[in-house]
């Protein structure tokens, strides 16, 4: 966890920044987890046509592929913008 994000709790007692550091890590656990959870479901949908056999077909493990790259760029930029945003706002004060 980042201890920035705690910066603001310095006035509480050592029990409750315990509290509060557990309670964000299992924020960030959940959130990785949706995000895990939306990325399966999404190149599942948009690439797996069929039921015919086990394992995926050449095309529908080249989609997956694709799919998770692009889905997981696409987290790390909105992920990257979001600090940038941070970073600027922080500066504002």
């Amino acid at each position: 966890m980042d201890k920035s994000m705690l910066g603001d709790l310095d006035s509480l007692p050592e029990e409750d920044k315990l509290r509060m550091s557990a309670m964000i890590d299992q924020l960030q656990i959940r959130d990785s987890l949706r995000m895990y959870n939306s990325l399966v479901e999404r190149c599942f949908t948009d690439c797996v046509e069929n039921f015919r056999r086990k394992s995926l077909d050449k095309q529908e493990e080249t989609c997956v592929r694709r799919c998770a790259e692009k889905f997981l760029k696409h987290s790390m930029r909105v992920g990257m913008r979001f600090a940038e945003l941070n970073q600027g706002a922080a500066t504002q004060d």
